[in-house]
């Protein structure tokens, strides 16, 4: 979906497809045909934007083969789909068992990383639509804190590789809990002297939420380091008002799962590196929890649980409110829903809850004023 902004800026909305597991092109094909096209049919829209998720297998595949490319291309124009972004940040196996810390690795210390981002680049130049100003991949915030052996020399040959496209296509770092850059505080220090032409933020709303942070703040400390927000990651977190409330801990336990990280803050980082070790005494209960597990937008858990929509709405409103948008890339990033605790039983049950938490967003983004294109 497509929105134009009162300064002009054409506004992009997605769904990011990490939600679904694919690590093949047959199956991110059919992905476009089970998930992609339904909810845009279900939104009542002529074209659907898609924050594809291309796992390395993938993205090597379609470097090798230039048919592929095409292939992928014509399948996304005949379902009425676009793609002007990717999310970079899981290399592979994101839907295994468990996940966990692997989803760091490899990180921005080696060239294994500088290679499939710059892979995802290219392949998104080609993928772009003919009046998309540019694309975007996000990636993840260097490494993991206790692995990160502070080598930031790829970043200036990731930097020289997306120069040399023909198409602009910008890398998008994205602040997460427990990373080398979980605030934004810290990407504003430790990206200062990257090239900003090309690099600049993701910013997930779900963990700038989780690290307690103030979003009008935050986007001044961005502005101020010249950090440009190349895109905005739509998510909400899981929050607990009186963690330490015996109905609250039951509730809090339905969401311990094995498959992902859930760090989770008690007031400000630092917090307990997943929900369970929160839950066994990791964080004291003394005041309110946010919880890194991303949360449909559209609807808050059940009570005593709560979201952080409010944070993502704020976001939004310094984002697009003023007289100039500060980013024009959207995506929204539920990547979870297989794991919650009332996890759609079907399909159409994916589909109807992508298509209302999309419905969401585009409602708030009217709401301060933007103008739904269409096609």
């Amino acid at each position: 979906m497509r929105f134009r902004h009162g300064d002009g800026t054409l506004v992009h909305l997605a769904y990011c497809t990490n939600v679904h597991q694919a690590e093949d092109l047959d199956g991110v094909l059919a992905q476009l045909a089970r998930f992609g096209e339904p909810v845009r049919e279900r939104l009542g829209v002529a074209r659907l934007g898609l924050g594809l998720w291309l796992a390395r297998p993938v993205a090597s595949e379609l470097v090798a083969d230039p048919a592929a490319v095409a292939r992928l291309r014509g399948e996304l124009a005949t379902r009425g789909l676009e793609v002007v972004t990717f999310n970079g940040f899981p290399y592979q196996g994101f839907h295994d068992p468990v996940v966990k810390h692997k989803v760091y690795r490899p990180d921005w210390g080696t060239p294994e990383r500088t290679r499939y981002t710059l892979d995802l680049a290219r392949l998104l130049a080609e993928l772009l639509p003919d009046d998309a100003v540019r694309g975007s991949v996000s990636t993840l915030p260097l490494g993991w804190r206790t692995e990160w052996r502070d080598d930031r020399g790829q970043l200036e040959l990731l930097a020289k590789g997306l120069a040399a496209q023909d198409r602009p296509v910008r890398v998008a770092f994205e602040p997460e809990p427990g990373c080398v850059i979980e605030t934004t505080a810290q990407a504003a220090s430790l990206l200062s002297e990257v090239d900003k032409e090309w690099l600049g933020v993701c910013l997930d709303t779900c963990h700038l939420a989780v690290g307690f942070e103030d979003p009008a703040a935050a986007l001044g400390r961005l502005e101020a380091a010249g950090l440009d927000v190349v895109k905005v990651q739509a998510s909400a977190a899981l929050e607990a008002a009186a963690p330490n409330d015996p109905a609250t801990r039951r509730a809090l336990e339905s969401f311990v799962e094995p498959r992902f990280l859930h760090q989770s803050n008690e007031g400000a980082p630092p917090g307990a590196d997943d929900l369970d070790l929160a839950l066994a005494g990791g964080l004291p209960g003394e005041a309110p929890w946010r919880v890194h597990f991303h949360v449909p937008l559209h609807a808050d858990p059940a009570p005593p649980l709560a979201s952080t929509r409010p944070v993502l709405a704020a976001t939004l409103a310094e984002l697009f409110g003023g007289s100039a948008a500060r980013t024009d890339h959207v995506e929204v990033e539920t990547y979870t829903w297989q794991v919650l605790p009332d996890a759609p039983a079907d399909d159409a049950g994916l589909v109807a809850g992508i298509a209302a938490e999309l419905d969401w967003t585009r409602r708030s983004l009217i709401a301060l004023g933007l103008e739904e294109v269409s096609a």
